[in-house]
C-alpha cells in the first residue's frame, strides 16, 4: 500500500525538529559546563588590579592568556604551575630595586610590590604603603587570602607586619615564617655588624615589628689639637677680674686613632683605641687682677655662658673662675644634657669672650668627652 506524499513530509518535519532541539539542548548543555568550569580569581599587575572569570587551569595559563610578557625583571605570586581557584590573587610585579654598591641591600620598593627570593621556594613580601584603610587594605587581605591558598612547598599563611628597614618604615604582607626569611625575601642579608631585632630565628605572626640597622664599624685615624695650659700669677698693680698675657699659649698636635661606629649612615659612637703626641702644647702665662672684694667667700649667685676644660698642675673636681672667690663650691650644668658636677674654684680663668669657668679634666670628663672642648652652662654658687 503507497503512503501518501502528506504523511511523508510530516514524518520529515517531525525528525527535524527532534534533531533541532537536540542540538540546542546540547549547545545550552555544553555551555553551562563551559559557565560551571570558569573560575573568578584578582590579577594585579603593577598597580592596578582587576576581576577576571577565566577557563585556564593554572597561573601560567591565565597570563599567557591575558597577553602578559614575564621577562626576567618580572615576579609572579603565586609560582606559574600554581592551580586556580575561586578568589585566588595573582600578582605580576617587577623585582624590588636594590641600589648599586649596597653590600647589605637597602631595598627601594614601589608604593606597592611584590618580591620572591628564589632561594626560598614560594616565599614573598607584598609591599603596600598605607595598607591600613582603603583600597590597598582590601588589596592587602586578597593577597593574605590567596597566599594561604598557595598549595606549593615552602609556603605558609601571609601575615601583615611593619619592617624598618634602615630607618624606612614598610608595612608589608608576607608568607615568610621568620623575621630571617622575611629579610632576605626582601634582598637583606645582614652582615656581621647588622642589627636585628628580633632576631632572625623569631617566628612571625600578625602585628610583627622587624627592624634591620645597618651597622659599620670603622678605624679612623685623624689630627687632633691638644688644649694648653694657663697658669697665673697674682699683681695688684691691675685691678680686680682684668688679666693681661706675658707669654700666649700654643695648642699641641695628636695623632689619634678612634673606632667609629655608623648606624644607617650616622655616627653612633666614638671611642679612642691610641692617641699619640705630634707636638707637646705651650702654657700660657697671664698676670691677673687680685679677686674682688665684693664677692666674700659664702656669697651665692647664677650665671650663664661658656664653660672649657685645661690642664692644671693638680687633679681633681676644680676649676678657673674670673671672678668667683676661691674655695667657693660651685655647681655647673650642662644645658645640653643637663648632667652637673660640682667643682671647688682655685684657680683664675678663662678670660676669652662668653666664657666664665674653665674646669679640670676630670671635671669636664662628668659633663662631656673631652673632645666637645666648649659646653653652655649655667654656674650656680
Amino acid at each position: 500500500m503507497a503512503v501518501r506524499p502528506t504523511r511523508v513530509r510530516r514524518l520529515r518535519i517531525h525528525r527535524t525538529i527532534q534533531a533541532t532541539a537536540f542540538a540546542v539542548t546540547l549547545t545550552f548543555v555544553g555551555g553551562a559546563l563551559l559557565l560551571a568550569s570558569r573560575t573568578n580569581v584578582v590579577l594585579i599587575v603593577g598597580h592596578h588590579a582587576r576581576s577576571i572569570s577565566t577557563n585556564s587551569a593554572n597561573v601560567g595559563d591565565l597570563l599567557e592568556g591575558e597577553g602578559i610578557d614575564l621577562s626576567s625583571g618580572t615576579r609572579v605570586a603565586p609560582p606559574l604551575a600554581t592551580i586556580l581557584a575561586d578568589g585566588m590573587t595573582v600578582v605580576v610585579s617587577p623585582r624590588a630595586r636594590v641600589p648599586v654598591g649596597s653590600s647589605t641591600g637597602s631595598v627601594a620598593f614601589d608604593t606597592m610590590s611584590s618580591v620572591v627570593n628564589p632561594a626560598l621556594t614560594g616565599v614573598g613580601v607584598w609591599v603596600v604603603e598605607g595598607a591600613s584603610s582603603g583600597p590597598a587594605a582590601r588589596i592587602a587581605a586578597e593577597l593574605a587570602e590567596a597566599s594561604a591558598s598557595v598549595d606549593s612547598a615552602g609556603t605558609s599563611p601571609a601575615v601583615s607586619v611593619r619592617a624598618v628597614v634602615a630607618g624606612k618604615v614598610y608595612d608589608v604582607i608576607s608568607n615568610a615564617r621568620t623575621a630571617g626569611e622575611l629579610l632576605s625575601a626582601m634582598g637583606i642579608t645582614p652582615g656581621v655588624d647588622d642589627r636585628v631585632q628580633p632576631p632572625p630565628s623569631t617566628p612571625l605572626h600578625a602585628g610583627s615589628l622587624v627592624v634591620y640597622d645597618r651597622v659599620q664599624v670603622l678605624t679612623r685615624t685623624a689630627i687632633r689639637p691638644i688644649p694648653f695650659a694657663t697658669r697665673t700669677t697674682w699683681t695688684a698693680q691691675l685691678p680686680p677680674g682684668q688679666a693681661r698675657v706675658v707669654s700666649p699659649g700654643r695648642p699641641g698636635l695628636s695623632n689619634v686613632t678612634e673606632r667609629v661606629v655608623v648606624m644607617n649612615g650616622n655616627v653612633e659612637s666614638r671611642a679612642v683605641l691610641s692617641r699619640n703626641v705630634i707636638r707637646r702644647p705651650a702654657t700660657e702665662v697671664r698676670v691677673s687682677g687680685p679677686e674682688s672684694p665684693n664677692l666674700p667667700i659664702g656669697s651665692s649667685g647664677e650665671a650663664e655662658g661658656k664653660a672649657t676644660w685645661y690642664d692644671p698642675p693638680w687633679s681633681g673636681l676644680t676649676a678657673a673662675s674670673p671672678w668667683i672667690p676661691f674655695g667657693t663650691r660651685v655647681t655647673v650644668t650642662d644645658l645640653a644634657s643637663g648632667r652637673t658636677v660640682i667643682v671647688v674654684i682655685d684657680d683664675r680663668g678663662p678670660f676669652g669672650p662668653g666664657r666664665i669657668i674653665d674646669l679640670s679634666p676630670e671635671a669636664f670628663s662628668v659633663l662631656a668627652p673631652l673632645g666637645r672642648g666648649v659646653l653652655d652652662v649655667s654656674v650656680d654658687w
